[in-house]
């Protein structure tokens, strides 16, 4: 079994994990969230791009391309960012798209706001 990023310092694994894949990872989080698909595309389209991440760690730095262990650190961190950019983005869709029934309570969440019932009403 070889050490995690064995042939990689730690500027490659920055500017190719970090930086490329992240940078993609959020894009594609928040795209998935604009045309409204449900949460369940990010994780598969992060497993791809786990394979494309790891391929460019191959290709530039010649770095173990069937590494299992390297995939799974490179798949974990891009899930972990389009994650956070797919539950922003929704979020930001539903406080304002639909002011009128939900409120934010955090960045990453909202409510159901309390509606006031009219006295007349049943």
């Amino acid at each position: 079994m070889t050490p995690l990023y064995a042939t990689e310092s730690w500027l490659q694994i920055l500017s190719v994990t970090g930086i490329i894949g992240g940078g993609a990872a959020a894009l594609a989080g928040r795209a998935i969230a604009l045309t409204w698909r449900p949460y369940w595309y990010v994780i598969i389209y992060m497993l791809l791009l786990g394979a494309g991440v790891r391929f460019l760690h191959f290709a530039l730095f010649s770095a173990h391309i069937l590494a299992l262990e390297s995939y799974l650190t490179d798949t974990i961190y891009v899930i972990a960012a389009a994650s956070i950019s797919f539950r922003r983005t929704r979020t930001n869709q539903m406080t304002r798209q639909y002011p009128w029934l939900y409120e934010r309570t955090s960045p990453f969440g909202w409510r159901e706001k309390k509606r006031l019932l009219d006295e007349n009403s049943p």
